[in-house]
C-alpha cells in the first residue's frame, strides 16, 4: 500500500529530510501526493517524492490570509460575546461560547506567527468592509440592540454569513498560498466552520 503524503506529514518531513536521507534505507514504494482543490492526486516515484515536499516559503496570499483572518475572527468574538446576556436559546449561548473558545486561541497563534516572521499585524482601524462575510457597522449595532428571540435570529443569520465568508477566504488561501502552516490553518477553518454552519442551520430550522 502506498503512503499518503498529508500536509502534516509534509511539514514533518521538511524538518527531518536530511536525517532521513542519510540514515534510512531508500523506499521503493510509490507515494500518493494529494492535489490542490480541484486537482487529482498524483502517484510519485520514490525519486520524485524525495523532492516533492514543498518548501515552507511565505507568499503574499499567506500573509493576507493570516492578517485578514485575525480581523475576521475578532468580529466573530465581538458577536459571540453578546450572546451570554442577550440570547434566549441555551443552545445558541453554547454555540457562541464554543466560537469564542476556538477562535480566540487561533487569533493568538496567528498573531504570534506574524510576529515571529516579522510581518505586520493587521491594523485595528483599517477598513475591512470588502472582506467576505464581515458584518457592517449597522448590522453590528442592530445585533447589540437586539435581545431574546430577535437576537437569536439575527445572530444566526449574521454568523452563518460570517462563517461562509471565512470559508471563502480559507479556500482562496489553499489555492493561492504556499506556506504549509497557513494551509493547515485554512484547512482547519473550513472543517470547523462548515460543521458550525450545519449546526446553525439546524437551529434556524432550515
Amino acid at each position: 500500500m502506498g503512503l499518503v503524503l498529508t500536509a502534516g506529514a509534509a511539514f514533518f518531513l521538511s524538518a527531518c529530510a536530511e536525517d532521513v536521507r542519510e540514515s534510512a534505507p531508500v523506499s521503493t514504494a510509490p507515494v500518493i501526493a494529494p492535489g490542490r482543490p480541484g486537482e487529482e492526486a498524483r502517484t510519485l516515484s520514490p525519486a520524485e517524492a524525495a523532492t516533492a515536499v514543498p518548501s515552507p516559503t511565505i507568499n503574499a496570499a499567506d500573509v493576507r490570509y493570516v492578517q485578514d483572518m485575525i480581523v475576521h475572527h475578532r468580529q466573530a468574538l465581538d458577536m459571540a460575546a453578546l450572546a451570554a446576556s442577550r440570547a434566549s436559546s441555551a443552545k445558541l449561548k453554547a454555540l457562541a461560547a464554543r466560537i469564542h473558545d476556538v477562535q480566540e486561541p487561533e487569533i493568538r497563534v496567528m498573531t504570534s506567527w506574524l510576529d515571529r516572521e516579522r510581518l505586520p499585524r493587521p491594523d485595528h482601524h483599517a477598513d475591512h468592509h470588502d472582506m467576505p462575510g464581515m458584518a457592517t457597522p449597522e448590522q453590528m449595532n442592530a445585533l447589540r440592540a437586539a435581545s431574546g428571540v430577535t437576537f437569536d435570529g439575527l445572530f444566526l443569520q449574521m454568523m452563518v454569513a460570517h462563517h461562509e465568508g471565512a470559508i471563502t477566504m480559507a479556500t482562496r488561501a489553499l489555492t493561492e498560498g504556499s506556506h504549509l502552516t497557513v494551509e493547515q490553518w485554512a484547512t482547519d477553518v473550513i472543517a470547523e466552520q462548515t460543521a458550525e454552519i450545519r449546526r446553525m442551520r439546524e437551529m434556524q430550522g432550515t
